[in-house]
């Protein structure tokens, strides 16, 4: 999700290997979503609810990324308008819970925040292992193994704001960090709307030609 990107390539996931790869880091980060989002809440977390909604949104994007493998660039376009939408609106979602919290008495229990954290980067650096043989694939391919590879620099965050949690005795790193990865969230369905429409003009561009 955040800090996708074009790349050009030659692989375009047409693989059963690929895709059998792909619906095991599906399977983990939807495993993860729950486990993320129950910590989340016992802990009082708003940093560990947002990484669980990233946990959602990637299989989501997998999901959506398996499903158009090899369709057409219209169908592809479309896909991506999905995503940037479902990034959009879970990044307001945080946004709103985090100013929400600043109101709400309670301080985010660090050791759950940090135990939870080690899981969840677990998680990502396996499904960064499992793509990595896939990172130079098309923009399409490349953009699962990057999303996953930024996921784990985000769960060290998670870890840094449970540290600051328990050093400070405050709840604010964590809603900082919570803060930061809504900013993701919302950067991320920018960057996507930006390219699909781009994408989408230049199929209309080249149908008007013919």
């Amino acid at each position: 999700m955040a800090g996708c990107c074009n790349h050009n390539a030659r692989f375009d996931g047409m693989s059963a290997d690929y895709r059998r790869r792909l619906w095991a880091v599906i399977a983990l980060n939807g495993a993860m979503f729950l486990v993320e989002m129950a910590a989340g809440h016992a802990a009082r977390s708003q940093a560990l609810q947002a990484d669980a909604l990233d946990f959602l949104g990637d299989a989501m994007t997998y999901g959506l990324s398996l499903a158009v493998i090899g369709a057409s660039v219209r169908v592809r376009t479309n896909a991506a308008m999905l995503k940037g939408a479902s990034l959009l609106l879970m990044g307001l979602w945080v946004f709103g819970s985090t100013i929400w919290r600043v109101f709400v008495l309670g301080m985010p229990e660090a050791q759950i925040m940090g135990g939870i954290g080690v899981l969840a980067l677990a998680a990502n650096l396996a499904s960064v292992l499992m793509l990595m043989r896939y990172k130079d694939g098309d923009a399409n391919v490349r953009s699962v193994w990057l999303c996953s590879r930024n996921d784990a620099i985000g769960n060290i965050a998670v870890m840094l704001a449970a540290v600051g949690v328990w050093y400070t005795g405050t709840g604010w790193p964590d809603l900082a960090v919570a803060g930061l990865m809504a900013g993701l969230f919302l950067s991320s369905a920018s960057q996507i709307f930006r390219q699909a429409l781009a994408e989408r003009r230049q199929v209309m561009a080249g149908m008007a030609a013919e």
